[in-house]
């Protein structure tokens, strides 16, 4: 009974995703969302992560001092995606201080800018999710 619920599943999810365009925003987020699935998954023991470096420069640096910290990170970005924990007062705050050079594109102009930005930094997010999965395999001995 459950493994039929699971492929009912399976399959709405896939012709979900067939009707979303490639390059959609949607399918953005759902990419990165699965891969974090997939590395929480196969990261069985997370604390084997702490102390192993990254290869990666990261823009978190400060805050992402192993892999382990990485993975944290990943997590609690995919979190905040999924349920827009970001409130409305940082979110205004981070608004005011970097769009003040762009206040003067057009809303279409602006638009595009920032749907640009948010593929670029999924598509990045997505891909060091995979990595840190991989080297999680590395680790443990695990072939793909």
């Amino acid at each position: 009974m459950v493994f039929c619920s699971a492929q009912a599943t399976l399959r709405t999810m896939q012709s979900v995703e067939a009707k979303l365009h490639r390059n959609s925003l949607a399918l953005a987020l759902r990419r990165y969302s699965a891969a974090v699935t997939d590395m929480e998954h196969t990261i069985l023991v997370p604390s084997l992560l702490r102390d192993v470096p990254s290869d990666e420069l990261w823009d978190c640096e400060e805050t992402c001092r192993d892999l382990y910290d990485s993975y944290l990170m990943l997590k609690a970005i995919r979190n905040t995606v999924e349920s827009s924990l970001v409130s409305p007062d940082e979110r205004k705050k981070e608004e005011m201080s970097s769009l003040e050079p762009l206040l003067d594109m057009d809303a279409e102009g602006l638009f595009h800018f920032h749907l640009r930005g948010l593929f670029s930094v999924m598509r990045d997010l997505t891909s060091r999710t995979q990595n840190l999965t991989g080297k999680y395999k590395d680790i443990i001995g695990v072939a793909d």
